[in-house]
């Protein structure tokens, strides 16, 4: 453990984990002052209610809740999504991209207190350890960590609410909570409970945002997105910011069971986990601008944009997005984006969302060219030379083998 620490800004959530790291603290380093810091990403408004007073009666000296919904969505989403990443083909990375904001709030705060230390409830088995401690290092290294995870010897739910019953710290924790759960804007996953075995098919419990895509509506749903500079800025011809914008299209996701995948993925630390992840809006916009992506990128622009959205996806998903790593894919795919602008028109019906239609001004789409009729400026003829060339390697090779 590190001595000489005074000061420790948490970052707190509420739950048993956090709760129970506040008094931990100040007993095993020297009574410290222990500053909770609470980052409103999005999460349901039942988490944040009566969290400040969670805190303190926890033994937090102070309490600051920081409304961080905006930055994340615009700073952190919309880059990742002008990349089109896609974590090992289908993670749409919610908790990745909240966890540097986080983290950057909270050192911020840490140093604006005159803090020494900065603490985290991650466990020492997942990503979020590694998300974390990567941006504290990043942007104040000069301050400690303490990962009470890595230090205790508190391992199960029982002993943590065994641990705070002892010091009368109350808490709404109970035996009973079966799934972890991690919620921001973007998204909602679902871990642990009948999801630990890969054999068990995911229930009702499963599933926290979305409705069953086999009880949603009958009857289709469309929507139209407006995209500008490769970014979402209007939903149903209605001009809203980026947070408005998903909160707007979460409504219809949820209500159409849009945004559900069940995975098995690759964690950092080498071992593979299972969850149920729900990104209702975000799988919307995803389609609105791969939809206008169709329309204006040419074909190696497309490939590019791929290739960095694969790099990406490692990017945010290990944590590294303080890093010049970063900077330069996002680059490249604001470049690549500024030309992304259009209208388009999708179909959300139980669980998919397919775009329909689609315009823009910049397209490269041209139905004199493409029209399977008559034309006046296509020379089919020309397809002849181009092949000839196109194949001469191919000629040249089997030529050389006679």
């Amino acid at each position: 453990m590190t001595k000489g620490i005074k000061k420790i800004v948490l970052a707190y959530s509420g739950g048993l984990d956090t709760s129970a790291i506040i008094p931990w603290l100040k007993e095993h380093y020297d009574n410290c002052e222990v500053v909770a810091f609470v980052a409103d990403v999005g999460q349901s408004r039942d988490d944040l209610v009566g969290v400040e007073q969670k805190a303190l009666a926890s033994g937090a000296s102070e309490c600051h809740i920081v409304d961080l919904r905006e930055e994340f969505i615009k700073d952190y989403v919309y880059p990742v999504l002008k990349t089109g990443a896609l974590y090992e083909g289908s993670y749409l990375l919610g908790t990745s991209m909240a966890r540097p904001v986080i983290a950057k709030a909270q050192v911020e705060l840490a140093l604006k207190l005159g803090a020494d230390a900065v603490a985290h409830g991650a466990t020492g088995k997942g990503n979020d350890q590694v998300r974390f401690e990567s941006t504290y290092a990043a942007l104040a290294p000069q301050l400690k960590v303490v990962a009470p995870w890595r230090e205790w010897d508190l391992r199960s739910r029982e002993a943590l609410l065994d641990y705070l019953k002892v010091r009368n710290i109350p808490t709404t924790a109970t035996l009973e909570k079966i799934y972890s759960r991690d919620e921001n804007a973007w998204h909602i996953s679902t871990e642990g409970g009948v999801l630990e075995s890969p054999w068990n098919a995911s229930n009702a419990d499963c599933w926290a945002w979305t409705v069953d895509p086999k009880k949603a509506p009958e009857t289709p749903e469309l929507v139209t997105v407006t995209v500008k500079a490769g970014e979402v800025v209007a939903v149903n011809g209605k001009t809203q910011s980026p947070f408005e914008c998903l909160d707007t299209l979460n409504a219809l996701g949820v209500k159409h069971g849009i945004g559900r995948i069940d995975i098995v993925e690759n964690r950092l630390v080498g071992m593979k986990s299972r969850g149920c992840y729900e990104t209702p809006g975000g799988t919307i916009m995803m389609a609105a601008l791969r939809g206008v992506e169709q329309l204006v990128l040419d074909r190696d622009a497309f490939k590019w944009r791929q290739q960095l959205g694969l790099e990406m996806s490692y990017v945010a998903y290990d944590g590294r997005w303080f890093t010049p790593i970063r900077a330069s894919l996002q680059a490249a795919a604001e470049a690549l984006a500024k030309d992304v602008n259009g209208e388009v028109v999708l179909e959300l019906y139980k669980g998919h969302v397919n775009a329909i239609q689609k315009k823009s001004d910049n397209s490269l789409y041209s139905e004199e060219f493409a029209t399977f009729g008559e034309d006046e400026v296509y020379d089919h003829s020309h397809a002849e030379g181009f092949i000839r060339l196109y194949s001469l390697p191919s000629r040249i090779r089997a030529l050389s083998k006679k």
